[in-house]
């Protein structure tokens, strides 16, 4: 069963939420980070790169920048930014990109199931990154970017939802990228303990996207945990603010791959050994591929379409079976070198959401060739995790992207 609870949450005063949403930290570099917080000076990267208060000879992870954060954070409090609700609730988060809506609930899991597996993960994740986000929430005593879960849709909650988004939302604004935010607020007793008693019932929820902050929330509650001897389990660090989604809401995009060169081969000798694992044949026009088992590949100003033949798919577990483990086992290793492409500095990768002209334009530039993929379902990576396996780097693209600062909750 898993704890999926409300809680009293910090949040911007309804005439800034616009203004102070901010895309994860992630996304930026420090130039980047600085020009956007340059730009909005309300934003909450700000908060989240605190770093872009100081000059580049500052390090991004020195002391003084976590206590610059939490100092920003307090200041924008006392400020009147933020408003502190009077008792726990849950909220609705809706985002509409491109006419296409995905709506879920925000809320606290436990920590305790993320320990315990009923929260289950795909990716690894790294200590230096996790190092970051563990001092800035245990510095600011607040998680302030919401983990991306997902659970296997249930009636109940999905009722409950759909009768509240008919009221007047909290916020509802269009960011400078064109993505609606709306935003309720879920304060009725009686569907409160709907909701809880639902997500009672669900065995399984899987974290979609942020492992790193899930980790980092998780570290510190438990490092808080052992460092009070009157610890009672109710305490807010023991839970970490998510935004959970039914997997019917969700859509996940592409994540291509572009390669610096052909590892020697000449186009003839790529293309022969290419034919051993997949079908080719030539496209006037970009490839998006239509099905599993079919990429888009690009090399010198052409568009081919790959088809693996079946027999690569025979015999293998939920990972193998994934297209991005399809061409990296059949075609970037064996033919092309890459043999990790964690580390490997002669392949990138492209997000969906830059489209197939960024692949045209990479190979033809910087790069050498491009492949587009068909994106990994939201069902292959549910049978990762319940086989407890790992994905393969760059598997999965959501969008659009949560957006920080909108709901922080305090621990």
């Amino acid at each position: 069963m898993a704890i999926i609870r409300p809680f009293q949450c910090l949040r911007p005063e309804a005439g800034v939420a616009h203004r102070v949403a901010a895309l994860p930290y992630d996304v930026y570099n420090r130039k980047e980070a600085k020009t956007e917080v340059e730009r909005e000076p309300l934003s909450f990267l700000k908060i989240d790169r605190a770093e872009t208060s100081f000059d580049d000879s500052v390090d991004t992870y020195a002391p003084e920048v976590y206590q610059r954060a939490k100092e920003l954070l307090e200041r924008d409090i006392a400020d009147g930014i933020y408003e502190r609700d009077e008792s726990p609730a849950y909220y609705i988060y809706e985002l509409v990109m491109d006419g296409r809506s995905q709506t879920g609930l925000v809320a606290c899991a436990a920590v305790e199931d993320y320990v315990n597996n009923v929260i289950k993960k795909h990716e690894n994740t790294r200590e230096d990154k996790e190092l970051d986000r563990i001092t800035h929430v245990d510095t600011c005593s607040a998680q302030t970017g919401p983990i991306f879960l997902a659970y296997r849709s249930e009636q109940v909650i999905n009722d409950v939802v759909n009768k509240w988004k008919k009221k007047e939302p909290l916020y509802n604004f269009t960011a400078v990228d064109g993505i609606i935010h709306r935003v309720w607020k879920i304060d009725s007793s009686e569907d409160i303990e709907r909701i809880y008693n639902a997500f009672e019932k669900i065995q399984e929820i899987y974290i979609a996207d942020g492992h790193h902050r899930a980790a980092s929330a998780v570290k510190v509650g438990l490092k808080r945990k052992s460092e009070n001897e009157n610890h009672t389990g109710d305490e807010e660090y023991n839970y970490f603010l998510s935004v959970l989604f039914p997997h019917d809401q969700l859509m996940i995009m592409d994540y291509n791959r572009t390669v610096k060169d052909l590892n020697g081969l000449s186009e003839e000798e790529f293309m022969n050994k290419v034919k051993q694992s997949f079908s080719i044949e030539t496209s006037e026009e970009a490839v998006r591929p239509a099905r599993k088992g079919q990429f888009g590949m690009f090399l010198d100003g052409q568009w081919y379409i790959l088809t693996a033949k079946p027999e690569l798919f025979e015999g293998t577990d939920a990972v193998g079976s994934l297209d991005v483990s399809i061409l990296q086992d059949y075609l970037l290793a064996p033919i092309l070198g890459i043999g990790d492409p964690r580390t490997d500095e002669r392949i990138d990768f492209v997000g969906g959401i830059r489209g197939l002209s960024e692949l045209e334009r990479r190979a033809s530039e910087d790069m050498k060739i491009s492949f587009s993929m068909y994106p990994t379902s939201i069902t292959e990576l549910f049978d990762v995790a319940d086989q407890k396996l790992l994905m393969p780097p760059k598997s999965t693209w959501f969008e659009p992207k949560l957006r920080s600062g909108l709901f922080i909750h305090e621990i």
